[in-house]
C-alpha cells in the first residue's frame, strides 16, 4: 500500500484519526480551515498544505472528515477541489456523516477521472477515535474496500462493507436513528433514578450491562451525571445527521416518530445556545435547565 495520505479535517474525531495514521508510519499531508487547530498534528509530523488542490496532487489516498454535506460537496466537486486535482488511481475516502445521494454522485464523478471512491462514515465519538476502535461503515466496491482495509484497521475495529456507493452513509443513518431514541431513554432513565432518590451512578452499574445496555448508557450517561457536556460529538452535527435520516426515511415512506421527537428536542437545545455541546447535554432538557 502507498504511504502518502492527504487528510482534511482535524476536529474532535479527525484529529485522533489522523494521529493514528501518523503513528502507523504514513506520511500525512494536512489541510483544515483553521491551521491553529492542526498544530498538534503538525508537531507530530504532519505536513501542512495551504490548499485542497495542493494536498490532492501530493496524495495517494485522501481522507475527509468534516462537518456537513455542503463541506463535502465543495471539497470534492468544486473546480479547485479533490476530484479535479487528485492523481489518477488515487483513493478518495469520505468519513464524514453525509448524504447517501451525495456519496453516489461523488463516486460517479470520481470514476470518470479514474479515481477510487469510498464513503466510510464512523461511529464511536471521541472515545472511539482516541482508542482506534471506531465502527466504520463502508460503501464502495469489494476491491477498493479490500485495498483500504489495512488503513481502516488503524482507525477502527468493526469495519464492514455494506454495499455500493452510498451504502456506508445509509448504514450510518440507521445508526443515528437508533441513537436518537436511545438518548431520550438514557436521559429519562437518569432523571427517574434521581427523582426516586437513588444514586444514579450505582443504578448505572446495574442497568448498563443488562438488557438496557448501550454505548450511550455506558459512555455518555456518566457524563450526564457529572454535568460533563464537552463534545465527544456535537449537538449541531447530530441535528444535521437526524435531518438527513428523516429526509431519507420520508422518501422511503417510513414512519420514524422517535427520530422526529429527538430532532425536536435537540433543536430546542440548539436554539438555547447549546449547539456546540456534546449530545449528552440532552439531559438538560429533562432537567428543565435551559
Amino acid at each position: 500500500m502507498t504511504k502518502t495520505i492527504g487528510f482534511i479535517g482535524s476536529g474532535v474525531m479527525g484529529k485522533s484519526m489522523a494521529s493514528h495514521l501518523i503513528d502507523a508510519g504514513y506520511h500525512v499531508h494536512l489541510f483544515t480551515r483553521t491551521k491553529e487547530k492542526a498544530l498538534e498534528l503538525l508537531n507530530q509530523g504532519a505536513i501542512w498544505e495551504d490548499t485542497v488542490a495542493s494536498l490532492a496532487t501530493k496524495s495517494d489516498i485522501i481522507i475527509t472528515m468534516v462537518g456537513y454535506p455542503s463541506d463535502v460537496e465543495n471539497l470534492y466537486l468544486e473546480e479547485n477541489g479533490i476530484i479535479n486535482n487528485a492523481k489518477p488511481g488515487s483513493y478518495l475516502i469520505d468519513m464524514t456523516t453525509s448524504d447517501p445521494q451525495l456519496a453516489e454522485e461523488i463516486a460517479k464523478v470520481a470514476e470518470t477521472k479514474k479515481l477510487h471512491s469510498l464513503d466510510a462514515p464512523v461511529s464511536g465519538g471521541d472515545i472511539g477515535a482516541k482508542s482506534g476502535k471506531l465502527a466504520i461503515m463502508v460503501g464502495g466496491t469489494q476491491q477498493d474496500f479490500d485495498t483500504m482495509l489495512p488503513l481502516f484497521e488503524i482507525m477502527g475495529e468493526n469495519i464492514v462493507l455494506q454495499g455500493p456507493a452510498g451504502a456506508g452513509q445509509h448504514t450510518k443513518m440507521a445508526n443515528q436513528i437508533n441513537i436518537a431514541s436511545t438518548m431520550i431513554g438514557v436521559s429519562e432513565s437518569i432523571m427517574y433514578a434521581k427523582k426516586a432518590g437513588l444514586d444514579p451512578e450505582r443504578v448505572l452499574k446495574s442497568i448498563s450491562t443488562g438488557a438496557a445496555g448501550s454505548f450511550s448508557l455506558s459512555k455518555l450517561a456518566p457524563r450526564m451525571i457529572n454535568d460533563d457536556f464537552e463534545p465527544g460529538f456535537y449537538i449541531k452535527h447530530f441535528i444535521k445527521d437526524m435531518k438527513i435520516a428523516l429526509t431519507n426515511a420520508k422518501n422511503m415512506g417510513i414512519q420514524t416518530p422517535g427520530l422526529a421527537l429527538s430532532l425536536e428536542l435537540y433543536e430546542e437545545l440548539a436554539d438555547k445556545g447549546l449547539e456546540d455541546r456534546g449530545t449528552q447535554a440532552l439531559v438538560k432538557w429533562f432537567e428543565g435547565d435551559l
